[in-house]
């Protein structure tokens, strides 16, 4: 068992010394002063707009919902369903989220995954998996821009981007916030400011998570055996400002070592896909017990270096953005997810047809990113920016497995090294009329270009687990893919209450290239994909800014959408292309009807469906474990028709809501807050089967305090009903699967100053 140290002395020695303030306490609530909603300033368009003015559909996260849900060690996976049509998953825990929007998506878990959606971090992309992971803390707020995107940024994305946007230097201040909560769920952040008349600011931002071990795996002595993590980040922030010109250095670092995700092997029984506990059926679900014999680790360790500059010529606005970001990482786990087989003595729990005890490494991950930009500075008549982008990628992966789930010598060694570089012209117009008419219109040209090659230099394992039993000898790829995007909208200010809106645009993602050589003997490609989506909505404000409704409606068309076949006969994943079409409504409705009372409701219909008649892939493992409920392809074995099928990880029905009030006491108020998330059924794979899915998922937090212009302690919880549902799972050897975080409370406390 791991040690972790203590962080309960370092949290109240903190919050005693006054340090801890909520994020939310950032910003005071716009109810607490009566004023109505107030705007919403948002840089979807990368200039500061109004949230009702931008011709893209949008969503915003800050205040008190970003504070509640982000007070409690929470990682990324947060975000998932907080505004309409997004969804985040992972199966390597909080090192390697899986972003999905309007159903688009990947289920790869290859630590070189290609994804449909764009993490963006201050204005840059973070490509590779395990950078899209970095913690969030003190953030200015979060963006969530649906379709596709490019003509505004560095990296082309087609199914939407998650933006994320950090409190800059140039005030002297700060903020600190402390929280304990249950199996020692630790969270400490901390971002003090300075700056001075010569133009020089600074801002230095930490955040510390910690988690004891809270899983007790049964097959030990030990108690409580896995679960925990230490998760730590830092941003250093040095700005200049003098006259037209602005330049800021900054400097980033996360440091993890806890768990990696745990497998729990047959937790669903065949032709259910209800949660059982470790004895089979009829047996309650227990969150914190497993029965395992593998290891399981995992660290992480990235490190960023940008330099931000600008400079007003007055009609223009010139930029450049360069970013450096380096990151290592190791994580092993039980892959079956239980102990023993059917070949030993003891197994269980249920059937274990093989022990699966693998590790994934990225010995090295460079990614350099460079872009400068023109933007117009008029507010009204003609406005444009143009920029030039370049992307460069160097990543090295290593993949092992073990022939006894504790052996420290692999007997398979597979080895990856993927070269990628892209470059993009891009650029938009737009024009305002006196009438409230305004349109837009951008293009974008895409240029990428893949180089891989993977081998697998070590082979020792028996002739029943890989056919034939041999190395295999470098095998190489490039793909290169280019296209000209583009999108066009018109913008219609019927009120001042109310704008309508229409976009259309083309969306495009490189093709790419898979080659785990760990279980398979081939690599495998796909095609560039490109998308072509339509939207329209309505942008509402009434009654004196109290009340503020948006409502959009979409439809896309994408040819080659890249997926991959995930499981199947061996844990493998392969690429393909096939079609796909969706369509949607998504509506939010944020309200102020009282002093100190608000409240939100947000919510999606998704349909996201293959449509491809030539689309097939293999079932769950060599023998029928699961029952798959599409059609055989004709002539074959375990081979599916997955035509029709909604995504994977792809809800019809989300929705979210939350609601606050507090009451004037002293020289400050109490105050209660809920938010909470409901989606409706998920198939994990790209086959429809009855065990691979989750019905319904719904997780509500709460939060208790009291709160001055400096000051917050409050009691918090966060799912609050101990929903116990899966959130994924892996097909090739037994029902295994992964489940969503437990149920926790604590307390919290901050200050501003």
């Amino acid at each position: 068992m791991r040690h972790f140290p203590s962080a309960t002395a370092i949290a109240f020695a903190l919050a005693a010394a006054g340090w801890a303030a909520p994020a939310a306490a950032q910003e005071a609530p716009a109810a607490a002063e009566d004023s109505g909603l107030g705007d919403i300033v948002v840089t979807a368009q990368r200039r500061e707009e109004s949230l009702q003015d931008v011709p893209v559909a949008v969503s915003v996260l800050s205040g008190d919902t970003l504070g509640a849900i982000t007070s409690t060690g929470s990682d990324v996976r947060v975000l998932a369903g907080r505004v309409p049509s997004l969804n985040i998953e992972s199966s390597f825990g909080r090192t390697f989220p899986r972003f999905y929007i309007r159903g688009l998506g990947n289920t790869d878990f290859d630590l070189n995954a290609s994804q449909p959606v764009s993490v963006v971090y201050d204005d840059v992309v973070l490509e590779n998996p395990i950078l899209k992971g970095f913690p969030i803390f003190d953030l200015d707020r979060v963006e969530v821009l649906r379709g596709p995107q490019g003509t505004l940024f560095g990296r082309n994305t087609p199914a939407g981007i998650v933006k994320f946007d950090t409190v800059k230097p140039g005030k002297t201040g700060g903020y600190a916030r402390a929280s304990y909560g249950r199996y020692g769920t630790t969270q400490v952040e901390v971002a003090a400011g300075a700056a001075d008349d010569n133009g020089f600011s600074v801002r230095l931002s930490t955040l510390f998570q910690h988690r004891d071990n809270w899983v007790d795996n049964i097959a030990t002595t030990k108690k409580n055996d896995l679960g925990g993590y230490d998760d730590i980040a830092a941003r250093l922030q040095l700005q200049y400002e003098n006259g037209p010109f602005t330049g800021r250095v900054t400097g980033q670092v996360r440091i993890y070592d806890g768990s990696a995700i745990i497998f729990r092997a047959n937790t669903q029984l065949p032709g259910s896909n209800h949660l059982v506990g470790l004895g089979g059926a009829g047996t309650e679900f227990e969150r914190d017990k497993v029965y395992q014999d593998g290891l399981n680790f995992q660290k992480l360790n990235t490190y960023n270096a940008g330099l931000n500059l600008e400079y007003d010529f007055g009609p223009v606005t010139a930029y450049s953005i360069t970013s450096y970001w380096n990151g290592n990482f190791r994580s092993r786990g039980d892959i079956d997810g239980g102990f023993g087989n059917q070949f030993a003595p003891v197994s269980g729990p249920g059937f274990i047809q093989f022990s699966a005890q693998s590790q994934d490494n990225v010995p090295s991950l460079d990614q350099f990113t460079q872009e400068i930009r023109i933007a117009s500075n008029n507010s009204g008549g003609l406005g444009y920016q143009f920029g030039a982008f370049y992307f460069d990628e160097k990543l090295d992966i290593s993949s092992f497995e073990f022939g006894t789930p504790t052996d420290a010598i692999p007997s398979a060694i597979a080895i990856q090294r993927q070269d990628s570089e892209a470059y993009g012209l891009f650029g938009s117009v737009n024009y305002e009329f006196d009438n409230g008419f305004k349109l837009q219109a951008g293009a974008r040209y895409n240029h990428d270009t893949r180089d891989f090659v993977a081998s697998r230099p070590v082979e020792t394992r028996p002739d029943f687990v890989v056919n034939p039993n041999t190395p295999v000898p470098p095998q190489a790829a490039k793909v290169k893919g280019k296209l000209l995007t583009w999108d066009a909208s018109a913008t219609y200010e019927a009120s001042d209450a109310v704008t309508l809106y229409a976009r259309v645009a083309r969306g495009y993602r490189a093709p790419s290239v898979q080659g785990r050589l760990t279980f398979s003997r081939t690599i495998s490609t796909a095609d560039q994909e490109e998308t072509m989506s339509y939207e329209a909505g309505i942008k509402t404000n009434f009654l004196d800014n109290r009340v503020r409704f948006n409502l959009t409606g979409y439809f896309f068309d994408t040819k080659d959408l890249q997926l991959t076949a995930v499981g199947g006969t061996s844990n493998a994943a392969s690429l393909l292309n096939v079609d796909a079409k969706g369509h949607g409504i998504e509506a939010e409705l944020q309200a102020a009807p009282a002093k100190g009372l608000t409240f939100s409701i947000g919510g999606a219909w998704n349909v996201a469906e293959i449509d491809d008649a030539n689309a097939f892939v293999a079932g769950c493992g060599a023998l029928p474990r699961c029952t798959v409920v599409d059609p055989v392809r004709p002539g074959s074995t375990n081979i599916f028709s997955i035509d029709g099928n909604q995504l994977p990880q792809s809800p019809k029905w989300t929705l979210n809501w939350t609601a606050g009030y507090e009451i004037p006491v002293g020289d400050g108020a109490i105050y209660a807050f809920t938010d909470w998330y409901y989606r409706s059924k998920v198939q994990f794979f790209l086959y429809r089967s009855v065990e691979f899915s989750d019905d319904k998922l719904i997780e509500g937090g709460v939060r208790v305090g009291y709160r001055t212009d400096r000051f917050d302690i409050a009691a918090f919880g966060r799912n609050i009903t101990n929903d116990a549902s899966p959130t994924g799972g892996i097909d090739f050897n037994n029902l295994t699967s992964y489940v969503n975080e437990p149920r926790i409370w604590g307390v919290e406390a901050g200050f501003k100053f």
